[in-house]
């Protein structure tokens, strides 16, 4: 036997000198076996470099962020060099005393520890040619391994190679790497693993998918190797059950900002990128929206989204897409949506009246019904609650969301500059001309997404001033800026949105939109209560809510009041008292002066204006070349019903409350004083209708068309159109 296996090492050698001579093995650099892993589960990390969400990439195996040899437990070291290769930190990439024992025991048929050392087994994984077990196996197929891992240790350090290995190996099932498998079987990090949880790893690789009781007999072997701070075979018992008990189909990943992972991970190839989410805020925000959706879901109501933007600097510290598992549709990232924004325009709105001084914060605009013309008909819109206040000022129209003062303020700075602003503004859904939206794009007759609604809010709270929101750090990357609004314009709009008294006649004193600390708010509310929004802001920070069906559907008596803004002042309270929040301060071109308003429609106070726009003394008053006639609207064409008498068809004129000392004029003959509605008996033909003062002075003219209602003549116009 003892010539045997003289005659065995001697042709190893022979043959080893022949293939170094003549082929020598080629070796990857540890750098590049580095940087071509790839896990399958990659790493959204937040701004403070904390994992926020995990997302499943590869579904071939299950492998996490690479671990380096300083975050590999030591006793996880000293285990698998104990099990897998103990004369590992002296041997060169072989161990012949090994190897010649191994073909000893072969020769003489008895079963013989594999001679296989860390090196060699590492070089089958890095050229899965070399180690693949089959059929054809060779004696030179374990030749050229044995020279792989030579060329290996002249090429690489002991601490690269075992890296690497820990990296590489697989343990039980899909998971590859010890990343994945001290995270799966043990929650841990591989620099967290105690000498027990160590040894039930080390027994695992060199059988990974073998049963429970021979990995457990196998680590109670390996665990008597220690040399210092032997594992007691109970604690072993232990980590070997804890490890089974944990599936790695079970596998728990963070999972706390699904839909912005799936924006900015799945097309990475590093396997993780930093974000500029704040864990602790976004877990809070998550769960601030879900229980809010949950206490409203009788109301029909399933999904909501939230973002936070930090103002100064433009970047996202939350961004929750959905309501998880409350949503019809989870993996709709609702944030992205664009949805019908009700009344959130109008803030954006006063701010261009305000900074082509059309208007102050002490104009006063009528609350009182009206007719638009437009190209799809006649456009009436309605309060809130379907009441008219008579005059208002500009302050209270938008603090108490006033829909007819908001028309009339669109109809004075062009529905075509309003849309022009808002696409300055990033709204990126009004690809049509203005007179497509009408007037009624005051209250919200485009598609914007909670995106751009919570970026326009923080133009405001940044005085005017826009720039992009950023999801990802980037210290070399520089925010284009381009101003929007004046800051004395986007100040006085905060500081009415921040009014809680002008806001008290629709909303009251106490609600959601008040907080403790200085906040300018605003809600809103899309047609058939199919959206419910809530922005708002302080100095530091703005929230943006949106409440709603993911399908679209309506929800049932929820407003932005009652659905989004309890969820946006919950979050809005802890950022607070988290960060603090100051008022913002008024710029210095702003005055302030005191005004009264006629007939007390409002009582005293001091107000704000841009330069010029402050008043000479106190008292305000109605500008009389605005007034209007409010019906019919200009241009209207009224067709008479053949089949209801003529007796019983009349046409209501209407005008403004500022005009009751005045008379109506139809085609130059009187018909009476303006007084509440007049009922006119229509006769066909182009009429002309004016409302003059008692001095004879016209201060509004419209002209109107009326239809006879002759049968024979009613079928031809009919035909003609």
């Amino acid at each position: 036997m003892k010539s045997a296996v003289a005659i065995f090492s001697i042709g190893i050698v022979a043959i080893g000198a022949l293939w170094l001579a003549t082929s020598p093995a080629r070796v990857p650099a540890f750098s590049e076996v580095r940087s071509r892993w790839r896990p399958s589960d990659a790493q959204l990390l937040d701004r403070n470099g904390e994992p926020i969400h995990e997302l499943r990439i590869d579904p071939r195996g299950r492998r996490l962020a690479w671990a380096a040899y300083n975050e590999i437990s030591p006793a996880l070291i000293s285990a698998v060099v104990a099990s897998e290769d103990h004369r590992y930190w002296s041997n060169r990439g072989v161990d012949f005393v090994a190897l010649v024992s191994a073909a000893a025991h072969a020769v003489a048929g008895r079963y013989a520890r594999g001679a296989s050392t860390i090196a060699m087994q590492l070089v089958s994984l890095l050229d899965p040619s070399i180690g693949r077990i089959s059929a054809r196996r060779t004696v030179l197929q374990k030749l050229r391994q044995i020279f792989a891992a030579i060329a290996l240790e002249r090429r690489w350090s002991k601490q690269e190679i075992l890296e690497a290995y820990f990296n590489l190996v697989t343990y039980r099932g899909e998971l590859q790497g010890i990343g994945a498998a001290s995270r799966v079987m043990f929650g841990k990090l591989p620099d967290g693993l105690d000498a027990s949880e160590s040894v039930a790893l080390g027994a695992m690789i060199r059988a990974p998918n073998a049963s429970r009781e021979m990995v457990l007999k196998r680590a109670e072997r390996l665990s008597r190797e220690f040399k210092v701070g032997t594992p007691s075979r109970d604690a072993v018992a232990s980590a070997v059950e804890h490890a089974f008990a944990n599936s790695p189909s079970a596998f728990a990943r963070i999972t706390l900002a699904p839909h912005l992972a799936e924006r900015l991970l799945r097309n990475n190839d590093d396997g993780r990128r930093r974000c500029t989410l704040d864990r602790e805020l976004q877990r809070f925000a998550i769960d601030a929206l879900r229980r809010h959706v949950y206490e409203v879901r009788d109301r029909r109501v399933d999904d909501g989204a939230l973002l936070v933007a930090e103002n100064a600097t433009g970047e996202v510290w939350a961004y929750v897409g959905g309501a998880g598992e409350l949503s019809n549709a989870p993996l709709f990232d609702a944030v992205r949506a664009i949805r019908q924004p009700g009344s959130t325009l109008k803030p954006l709105l006063y701010a261009i009246a305000i900074d082509r001084r059309l208007l102050t914060a002490a104009s006063l605009l009528e609350d009182t019904p009206l007719e638009l013309p437009e190209q799809r008909g006649i456009y009436r819109p309605l309060d809130y609650d379907r009441q008219f206040r008579g005059l208002v000022s500009m302050r209270t129209a938008l603090a108490s969301s006033l829909n007819v003062p908001a028309v009339r303020t669109a109809d004075l700075v062009g529905v075509e500059f309003f849309a022009d602003y808002l696409r300055r503004l990033g709204f990126n859904g009004l690809d049509e001309e203005g007179d497509y939206y009408g007037a009624a794009l005051a209250l919200g007759s485009c598609d914007v997404s909670l995106w751009e609604l919570a970026n326009a809010y923080r133009t405001l709270a940044n005085g005017g001033e826009y720039s992009e929101l950023r999801l990802t750090i980037d210290a070399n990357s520089q925010s284009n800026t381009r101003r929007v609004y004046s800051s004395e314009a986007a100040f006085v709009v905060s500081d009415i949105m921040a009014d809680r008294a002008s806001r008290s006649a629709t909303f009251g004193l106490e609600n959601s939109l008040a907080t403790r600390y200085w906040s300018a708010v605003k809600t809103g509310t899309s047609k058939d209560m199919r959206d419910n929004w809530c922005v708002g802001y302080t100095d530091r920070f703005t929230v943006a809510v949106w409440v709603g069906n993911s399908s679209g559907a309506p929800m049932r008596d929820v407003s932005g009041i009652t659905g989004a803004a309890p969820i946006w002042l919950e979050v809005m309270n802890y950022l607070h008292d988290r960060f603090g929040s100051s008022q913002i301060a008024p710029p210095q071109h702003l005055a302030m002066s005191d005004v009264r308003f006629p007939g007390a429609v409002e009582p005293p106070r001091r107000e704000w204006f841009l330069g010029a726009t402050a008043p000479d003394s106190p008292l305000s008053d109605l500008d009389e070349a605005k007034a209007r006639i409010l019906s019919p609207a200009p241009e209207t064409i009224v067709a008479l019903d053949p089949d209801v008498p003529s007796s019983e068809q009349r046409i209501a004129f209407e005008a403004s409350a500022a005009l009751l000392d005045s008379h109506w004029v139809l085609d130059g003959r009187a018909l009476g004083t303006v007084h509440g509605v007049l009922l006119w008996a229509p006769s066909a033909g182009v009429h002309t209708l004016s409302i003059v003062r008692e001095s004879g002075a016209a201060l509004d003219k419209i002209r109107f068309s009326v239809r006879g209602s002759d049968r024979h003549k009613f079928a031809q116009e009919v035909k003609r159109q």
